[in-house]
């Protein structure tokens, strides 16, 4: 069984996926802070933003890495939205220097990232 490795161009497609993903989570969640400012919103409908927000994201990753791929998109698309889920927990347990906070939602955060690259990916 041969095995073909990622050409060198395709990481770098990976990532700017990835950082374009991210540009869009910073984007929305400026977008989502600025309605919490001007109406005032409630904690609930926050936490639903940023779900909405994380999905997105995941979903753009997948979806534009499946168009790249033309094969096993759906795969190509789990692994970009655990990408996305990898690198935000990282940065969020770099900033808070704590576990408790993504202890909570941790399994619940990466199926919605993993799933919606996977859909991203899918329907590509």
């Amino acid at each position: 069984m041969e095995r073909r490795a990622v050409p060198r161009e395709g990481v770098t497609f990976y990532l700017k996926c990835l950082l374009f993903s991210y540009m869009i989570t910073g984007l929305l969640l400026m977008l989502l802070a600025l309605l919490l400012y001007k109406l005032r919103l409630s904690e609930q409908i926050v936490s639903i933003g940023i779900i909405v927000i994380y999905v997105a994201a995941s979903f753009f990753a997948g979806f534009v890495t499946g168009k790249k791929r033309k094969e096993k998109k759906f795969l190509w698309g789990l692994l970009m939205g655990t990408a996305y889920f990898l690198i935000l927990t990282v940065v969020s347990f770099a900033v808070n220097r704590s576990v408790d906070d993504l202890a909570g939602n941790f399994v619940t955060a990466f199926a919605i990232c993993a799933c919606s690259g996977m859909l991203g990916g899918m329907l590509s």
